[in-house]
């Protein structure tokens, strides 16, 4: 193994200083908010992917009851809060789906009666 540089040894040292400090909860909290972001991004029509949003929304509410005791109330709160606007987002998203495929089909099911009386 090759030996490390004087650089390489100070970026290692100042990464294990880092993980000292670093707290699950934290780590958790910035997960949860990272989650949070992709799912609603999940969500938008433009880029709409209901299973990763479902996802998102089921690793939320898995994980915000853990931090319970080791965070805020505030924070807590403020993560059921995010959970059930995605919720809701996600119900939309999910009518707006339905409603597309049933368009869809009539759209469909329009053209091949037009074709058939042609």
């Amino acid at each position: 193994m090759p030996e490390k540089t004087p650089d390489e040894r100070a970026m290692i040292e100042e990464l294990e200083r880092e993980l000292e400090r670093l707290k699950v909860s934290d780590l958790l909290v910035q997960t949860l908010y990272t989650i949070s972001s992709l799912g609603y991004r999940r969500l938008d029509a433009e880029t709409r992917d209901l299973e990763q949003a479902r996802l998102a929304i089921e690793a939320l509410r898995a994980l915000a009851p853990v931090l319970h005791g080791s965070v805020p109330e505030t924070l807590l709160r403020d993560l059921n809060q995010v959970t059930a606007n995605m919720q809701l987002a996600y119900a939309k998203a999910v009518s707006e789906s339905v409603a597309d495929t049933s368009d869809t089909k009539a759209t469909d099911a329009d053209a091949s009666e037009d074709d058939a009386s042609s």
